[in-house]
């Protein structure tokens, strides 16, 4: 896995794949896993494409909230598609190699995925806020250009911040060691192999983790602490009920994804423990996107209405 050279008068190594160690299993155990993480990537893949195809095809859910909806089903295809399938095939190969390309080509493209969703989760919050403190207003402010510059400026967020870890990382050597102790190529187990100076590299990914993850954060926490004064100020229950029926499934989904990514992302390189991490790494890369799809239909009464009057007509 290394390429030799000589430059300047001096032995230079160059890495043409990593090993990606993964999770040491038996055979018996590798079978079931791997069915495990198959049925698992498919039906996250199956019940997104559900989601957009109900948005799409009727006309009571063509509002803000489900527009935002519509584009983290679309996220988390791509999403788990980065990661999930590479994942599955190693779990019964015995090779277990991804070039150093490829290597970077994956930690690019889940980096720019995950910073994406964060920024996205913090838009969906701010529109349940101007939904339920600004109702009059909601229409004006939320409308179809601004909802959209929204969802772009969080694409651009993902990828301005995926490009400037990646900058760094990529210039990292990576000498005697090749092998990642992960199912993936993330940030922290790419630092903790390198043979060069990564404390510049460290300092820049941890510096963005709490950028990218924090302020979005803080604008969830606002909006939902607004939301949460809004409503106690309902005089009738069923109005109080309605108005967190509403919210309810987003705030579900941003505990889920931002205390699992949280844990991982929000610490130095020093405090990395490999077995914790891979642990907490499959919440959020396979247990947290099957679940979300089916957070928002059984919670959301809209969601599962149109459900039915879809399959209904189509029979």
């Amino acid at each position: 896995s290394l390429f030799f050279c000589r430059m300047g008068g001096r032995n230079e190594t160059k890495v043409m794949y990593f090993i990606l160690l993964g999770f040491p299993t038996t055979g018996e155990l590798q079978l079931l896993l791997f069915s495990a993480l198959l049925l698992a990537y498919l039906l996250t893949v199956l019940e997104n494409f559900l989601i957009i195809f109900i948005i799409q095809n009727n006309h009571s859910l063509q509002t803000p909230m489900y527009f935002f909806l519509g584009n983290l089903s679309f996220l988390e295809i791509w999403y788990v598609s980065v990661i999930e399938p590479k994942m599955i095939t190693d779990v019964l190969s015995p090779d277990k190699r991804i070039s150093f390309q490829g290597c970077m080509a994956q930690l690019h493209f889940f980096v720019t995925f995950v910073c994406t969703e964060y920024v996205l989760l913090a838009a969906m919050a701010y529109d349940r806020f101007v939904a339920i403190c600004r109702p009059l207003r909601y229409p004006l402010i939320m409308s179809h250009k601004f909802c959209a510059q929204l969802v772009a400026g969080c694409w651009m967020c993902g990828l301005a911040t995926s490009s400037i870890k990646l900058s760094f990382i990529a210039q990292l050597s990576f000498c005697d060691v090749d092998k990642i102790n992960h199912y993936f190529c993330d940030i922290s187990p790419l630092l903790n192999i390198s043979c060069s100076d990564s404390s510049l590299a460290e300092l820049v990914d941890f510096t963005l983790a709490l950028l990218v993850i924090m302020l979005p954060l803080c604008t969830v926490v606002a909006s939902y602490v607004c939301i949460l004064s809004t409503v106690l100020k309902i005089p009738s229950s069923q109005g109080r009920q309605k108005a967190f029926s509403t919210c309810s499934s987003h705030l579900t989904v941003v505990i889920l994804f931002y205390s699992t990514t949280l844990f991982t992302y929000a610490h130095p390189k020093l405090m990395y423990t490999y077995r914790a991490n891979k642990l907490v790494s499959v919440l959020y890369t396979v247990v947290v996107p099957l679940l979300n799809p089916l957070i928002y239909c059984l919670r959301n009464k809209e969601v599962r209405v149109a459900m039915r009057k879809t399959f209904t007509c189509r029979r």
